[in-house]
């Protein structure tokens, strides 16, 4: 009988079904409310701080001196950023612990005690306040600048802050999450390595991150750029069968090789501008017709960061299915890079599948259009035997 794809993915499918099936589909499935939920709650944050003059007052603190002058427009956003930040984690903290611990301890995807959690999510939260303080702090020089066309500006120092941010995370933020250990000599190591040389791939080491402690997922990437790129997979990807951490590097190996992190700069780029072309429209509307009552009315006021914040909220919230789009369709290039170097479709098959323990795998066309920033498991298993079917009979399909 000839091999069929589409019986094989049935029958790869049907290997996780029952509980576990409808777990996965309702923490998936969970998600999609939450998007909504999510920027609701910082909307109705941001307004409340609007409305009730906690923006104002911070603003008019951290723009005088002690004797009552007014201090620099630069000194003024980066005193006023910080603490408005800072007031708003706080006033959403109890949501970010349901979603991110409680939510996902539920669902058994996270191994951390709350005490560690907690360690980490400061760490996360003052990485967040540093950078877009930084970041808006100079989108907010654009603005006083140029009134009418500082979103080119702010586009620029955005898309440079993310190349920045992609540089140093390998060597300067990961490692305060995680410990990164060089993978010891052995089987898998040599494949990894053996697969980056040959794909022109500078990395001289494979790392093993303890992501074990944090959480049951399996995950790996190539991160940086240039001397920063490194080779990792996490220790709950290491106890997989070897064919199947070859399958995974192999992907991971396909969005350097097929430099999917420029490519997604430069769609980016296009992507902020429209945002920010936006935002530079909307704001001073948004101004006039609330600004009197927020004490916040002009662009050279740094708490304009709050207005912002609304207004890229449900800029980003509707462009969701076009961002995702642009991952998936990386996603699925680097799917078949994977599978024409490991050459491994059944070990392919069976990751998709275990990654469907918290992915939704067979979702309708029009739900994976909108809220996969993957593609689904039903998708990457038929790709991989669809590449089965068109090698079977050579020799290095067994």
């Amino acid at each position: 009988m000839a091999f069929d794809p589409e019986l094989a993915t049935r029958a790869w499918l049907a290997t996780l079904s029952g509980p576990a099936r409808a777990r996965s589909d309702a923490y998936f499935e969970g998600g999609y409310l939450l998007l909504f939920v999510d920027a609701a709650i910082t909307i109705a944050v941001t307004w409340a701080t609007l409305r009730f003059g906690w923006a104002a007052r911070l603003s008019a603190w951290a723009g005088r001196r002690r004797d009552g002058s007014a201090r620099r427009p630069a000194v003024h956003a980066l005193r006023f950023l910080p603490a408005y930040i800072l007031l708003t984690t706080l006033l959403t903290l109890p949501w970010a612990i349901w979603e991110q611990f409680v939510r996902e301890h539920d669902y058994g995807l996270s191994t951390q005690s709350f005490p560690a959690w907690a360690g980490e999510a400061a760490i996360a939260i003052t990485i967040n306040l540093v950078a877009v303080t930084l970041l808006f702090t100079g989108i907010h020089a654009a603005i006083r600048r140029a009134p009418r066309d500082w979103w080119l500006g702010a586009t620029g120092i955005t898309i440079a802050g993310l190349a920045f941010f992609i540089l140093i995370a390998p060597v300067v933020v990961e490692p305060l999450f995680n410990r990164y250990t060089p993978l010891p000599a052995g089987p898998v190591r040599t494949a990894v390595l053996s697969m980056a040389r040959a794909n022109g791939i500078p990395a001289e080491n494979v790392f093993v991150v303890d992501a074990s402690r944090q959480t049951t997922r399996i995950s790996a990437n190539v991160a940086g750029l240039g001397a920063t790129t490194r080779i990792a997979l996490n220790d709950n990807l290491l106890k997989q069968p070897p064919d199947e951490i070859r399958a995974v590097m192999a992907h991971e190996m396909g969005h350097y090789v097929l430099g999917h992190v420029t490519k997604l700069l430069v769609a980016l780029a296009i992507l902020a501008a429209l945002l920010f072309l936006f935002v530079a429209r909307a704001l001073p509307a948004l101004l006039a017709r609330f600004g009197a009552g927020w004490g916040v009315a002009r662009l050279d006021d740094p708490a304009i960061f709050a207005p912002v914040t609304i207004l890229l909220t449900i800029a980003f919230l509707a462009l969701t299915p076009l961002f995702n789009t642009l991952i998936r369709t990386q996603e699925i290039e680097a799917d078949r890079f994977g599978l024409n170097v490991a050459r491994a479709p059944e070990a392919f098959a069976s990751i998709a599948v275990k990654l469907g323990q918290y992915r939704k795998l067979e979702p309708g066309p029009w739900e994976e259009a909108v809220f996969y920033d993957h593609p689904s498991g039903r998708t990457r298993v038929l790709t991989a035997m669809r590449w089965k079917a068109e090698h079977l009979g050579q020799s290095d399909i067994r």
